[in-house]
């Protein structure tokens, strides 16, 4: 078990900081890997060449909508009871960094990442950074297990892998890094922090070779006025309690023992009811990132709005309770999102209406740093994300911290009450 001070003075050697450049390169490299295979999924199950994911989904048959999803249940089932069967069990990457020093059962953890980065080609309500979060936490376990690093080195090292497996893929080194070090390692200690840097700058660089290097979203110039401000004070607590919720569903749904043929039948009929809602509501299949283009860039009908929010709930939440592995970090984002265009348009009725995106962009944040509770790194993560809405920080820190507050209030609350609850913090960062 992980003893916080054997952290200190750990982080200095040689050895580790080889290990430090060693694991960027390989999460760079591998982040190049996993895009490639997704992208390949996506491309040949939908039958599109190019341009986004929602695209592809938009112009395909009802029947390839309903087969392709269902496929995904069925590739999800039983690439989990394979996984099972096959490998050595243990904890997720944030469990191993929290309680574990970083000890990995690295063919299971490789295997979770892969087969989420097929799933999530064939339509699944997942975040695809689990599967480069995975790899870059087994390079920096298998380094330090090779080299003999201390617990604590690998611990740190296993972190920032996965950090930097969440830089790589979305072109955001420093958020990245400050996810490392607020969520996983939970301490903001320069000895953490400079590893993490190094780590996530190393494999967003390298996937700059073939990944890009612009922003996830293209947004318009986003400026603050005194309506978003005061909106920003009331979607707070909403994003707060919405937090708790939504943490709390992910890990009931984590938490379901499902086994043998029980999770082949569930798996087909979630998925099953899945490509049946996509025919009518297409924005529900896949990470969310096209939704969240569309809410930031001009805004979805507020009916739209309305389903949206409560189907990608619902859809996420139903995905992880297959036993389907993947992230929650872009779907968190998706949701907050949509409650923010909800909110948002109901508040433009009584006070005028700012950019419609900048609603959304609030909400998106809000819901990812109290669901996670990092404040810190939400808002770099967002600022990364989009480049050009520093224009709206304010009504972002307020909204960021009112939101965390809220949450980790109404936890504290609900574990008073029920001792034995798992609560939401840092559900994002469970990888199955």
């Amino acid at each position: 078990m992980h003893s916080e001070t054997a952290d200190r003075g750990e982080c200095s050697s040689v050895q580790f900081w080889v290990g430090v450049v060693v694991t960027g390169i390989g999460t760079g490299v591998g982040a190049i890997v996993l895009m490639t295979i997704l992208r390949l999924v996506q491309h040949h199950a939908w039958a599109y060449a190019s341009g986004p994911f929602l695209s592809g989904v938009e112009v395909a048959a009802p029947a390839r909508r309903v087969v392709v999803v269902c496929l995904a249940g069925i590739v999800g089932a039983l690439g989990v009871l394979a996984l099972r069967r096959f490998t050595r069990g243990g904890p997720g990457v944030a469990e191993s960094v929290r309680r574990y020093d970083g000890q990995l059962p690295s063919l299971r953890t490789l295997g979770n990442g892969v087969l989420s980065i097929v799933i999530v080609g064939l339509g699944a309500s997942l975040g695809r950074e689990a599967a480069p979060k995975d790899f870059g936490a087994v390079v920096g376990s298998s380094f330090a297990d090779r080299v003999g690093l201390s617990p604590a080195q690998r611990r740190v090292l296993v972190a920032c892998g996965a950090g930097a497996g969440m830089a790589a893929v979305y072109n955001v080194p420093l958020g990245g890094a400050l996810f490392t070090v607020e969520v996983l390692l939970g301490s903001l200690a320069p000895r953490f922090v400079l590893p993490a840097l190094a780590t996530s700058f190393i494999a967003t660089a390298i996937g700059w070779l073939t990944l890009g290097n612009a922003p996830s979203f293209v947004v318009p110039t986003m400026t603050t006025n005194a309506s978003l401000v005061a909106w920003s004070l009331i979607f707070a607590p909403i994003a707060g309690v919405a937090a708790v919720a939504f943490g709390r569903a992910s890990a009931w749904a984590r938490a379901l023992e499902l086994r043998g043929l029980q999770t082949v039948a569930v798996s087909i009929a979630v998925f099953a009811a899945l490509g049946f809602a996509s025919l009518a509501f297409p924005q529900i299949l896949g990470n969310g990132k096209n939704v969240v283009d569309e809410t930031l860039a001009h805004g979805l009908d507020v009916q739209l709005l309305s389903v949206l929010v409560i189907f990608k709930f619902v859809a996420t939440i139903a995905c992880l309770a297959t036993g389907a592995p993947g992230g929650l970090f872009m779907p968190t984002m998706s949701v907050g999102a949509l409650l923010g265009g909800v909110v948002g348009r109901v508040w433009g009725s009584v006070w005028g209406v700012p950019q419609e995106g900048s609603f959304a962009l609030v909400g998106g944040c809000a819901l990812l740093a109290a669901t996670t509770q990092g404040p810190i790194s939400a808002l770099v993560l967002v600022l990364e994300l989009t480049y050009r809405t520093d224009g709206v920080i304010v009504p972002l820190v307020i909204a960021v911290v009112g939101a965390t507050l809220v949450a980790r209030a109404l936890e504290a609350r609900l574990a008073t009450s029920a001792p034995g609850a798992r609560g939401a913090r840092n559900e994002i960062t469970s990888i199955g």
